[in-house]
């Protein structure tokens, strides 16, 4: 797992999982584990920070991914 910066700089990055695991179970280790020094999203309605990720994480608070099914509508980027 490794999250970076809007500035494409590695802010965290865990490797310590042997084999094969779900994104999900990961993320969920992640945490629930204290000892893990990974800063998490503050919490509040004022507090609008968010990390984006994939939808292999489940929905969390603080933590934002895409809809299922929703495609991204590449054409009106290329403009």
């Amino acid at each position: 797992m490794a999250a970076c910066s809007f500035d494409i700089q590695f802010i965290f990055v865990w490797a310590g999982w042997e084999g094969s695991a779900h994104d999900s179970r990961i993320f969920l280790e992640e945490i629930d584990n204290s000892n893990i020094r990974f800063k998490k999203p503050p919490e509040g309605i004022e507090k609008l920070n968010y990390y984006l990720v994939d939808l292999g994480y489940p929905n969390e608070y603080g933590y934002l991914r895409p809809y299922r099914g929703e495609r991204n509508h590449l054409p009106e980027f290329h403009r």
